[in-house]
């Protein structure tokens, strides 16, 4: 059999999507890792290439993949039980590990129970499948994560019982949840991302709880709000718990992820014991794939208690000083930025082919930075997103304002 016709078919689309300007750059390849030196932090190899990088757009926001007691957590738990699983959990694929991570980062979050996953994407899509029924209706930001849209289409949510209101637009919100009639309608799932990854500003989760509490107890089996604070838990807030620490409020479920504050891998649902065990039964996501490696679970859950401790209060309130001396740099130059206090700090350019420049240019001086061009974001937006990490010192800082002053 021969795959020239379907090659010829994919080429095609794959061309679209160049022309679309929806193409990815070709993937560069990090080949080594340069520890800190004096006052300048990490810097990363590329193949094909001796020029030294400074990451400005990695998610690992605490620094921690490269901690020591992180790295022998993930050794010992792999030399005690083996490099992976061999069996989906239910059987007889869990380990010691996976059950200390669920416990303990159901109580990082205030949560009673926690189930985890190899991502907070296929966290986003066992979840859906667990909540989803012919009477239930989902309500969701204009701006959510990708992995949000993809777990409504999975659960085979009809287009008539879902709804979406402009990003953070409370009369938008306000106007979606009165159309919902209780008499077709059981449950009502409110979605959002708490950190939205493209911008770095967060949902107002005390405004939305405010929005939404007249409804609480129109609906049969309830109103139930749903954050996908991956970006939030372990980075933002005084101690890390996210959005809701900042918005000074609660929602009823949180899901997260383990590979971004925390530096490992995985995800995460923390709920009520109930909606774990649904989660358990009945999500494809996770009854039918090897669970996370036990060293995942081992590196994530130190990563946890580093969070949890005073060195992670260092490490925020470093990441704090960053973010401020960045935003400075960026009013000094007479740039713009959206308002925000987390580790994501966007410079809007609102020109595409200026974008792209300003990234190679970037790339050409030393630095990584990730370009955001239509229709990733809506004409208009294009943006160079930064991403500030505690492994950064003041000293990085410089160097990066210093390299954008010469290439604005």
């Amino acid at each position: 059999m021969s795959l020239s016709l379907l090659n010829a078919g994919l080429a095609k689309e794959l061309a679209a999507l160049e022309a679309e300007g929806r193409a990815k750059a070709p993937e560069r390849v990090i080949v080594d890792y340069v520890p800190p030196q004096g006052d300048r932090g990490p810097r990363y190899k590329l193949r094909g290439s001796d020029q030294l990088y400074i990451r400005m757009n990695s998610n690992s926001y605490l620094s921690l993949s490269h901690h020591p007691d992180v790295l022998a957590a993930a050794d010992e738990a792999s030399h005690r039980f083996g490099a992976g699983p061999g069996a989906v959990r239910f059987i007889d694929g869990t380990f010691a590990p996976h059950v200390e991570l669920e416990e303990r980062i159901a109580a990082f979050c205030g949560r009673p129970a926690a189930k985890i996953f190899n991502s907070a994407y296929t966290t986003n899509l066992g979840l859906a499948l667990a909540l989803q029924n012919r009477r239930t209706f989902w309500i969701g930001d204009a701006l959510n994560h990708n992995c949000i849209i993809r777990a409504m289409r999975i659960a085979n949510v009809p287009r008539e019982h879902k709804a979406i209101f402009a990003h953070n637009d409370m009369e938008g919100l306000r106007a979606a949840i009165e159309s919902v009639d209780p008499a077709e309608i059981d449950r009502v799932i409110v979605i959002f991302d708490g950190v939205f990854s493209m911008r770095g500003d967060h949902a107002p989760i005390a405004e939305i709880n405010e929005v939404l509490a007249p409804h609480r107890e129109r609906f049969a089996e309830g109103l139930v709000t749903v954050v996908d604070d991956s970006h939030g838990i372990g980075a933002y807030g005084p101690t890390g718990r996210g959005t809701e620490e900042v918005c000074g409020a609660e929602v009823d479920i949180v899901v997260g992820t383990f590979g971004k504050a925390f530096g490992v891998n995985g995800g995460f649902v923390a709920a009520s014991p109930e909606v774990v065990e649904a989660v358990r039964q009945k999500a494809d996501t996770y009854i039918y794939t090897n669970p996370l490696s036990v060293a995942d679970c081992a590196a994530a859950k130190v990563a946890i208690d580093i969070a949890d401790s005073d060195e992670g209060r260092r490490r925020l309130a470093h990441i704090q000083a960053r973010i401020a001396q960045f935003r400075a740099g960026i009013a000094r130059l007479g740039l713009e930025t959206i308002d925000g206090n987390h580790p994501v700090v966007p410079l809007m350019v609102r020109d595409t082919d200026r974008t792209r420049r300003m990234v190679r240019d970037f790339f050409d001086n030393g630095v990584l930075v990730v370009g955001l061009n239509y229709p990733v974001v809506p004409e208009g937006d294009q943006t160079i997103r930064f991403q500030i990490n505690a492994a950064h010192t003041e000293s990085d800082i410089d160097e990066v304002l210093s390299v954008l002053e010469r290439i604005r």
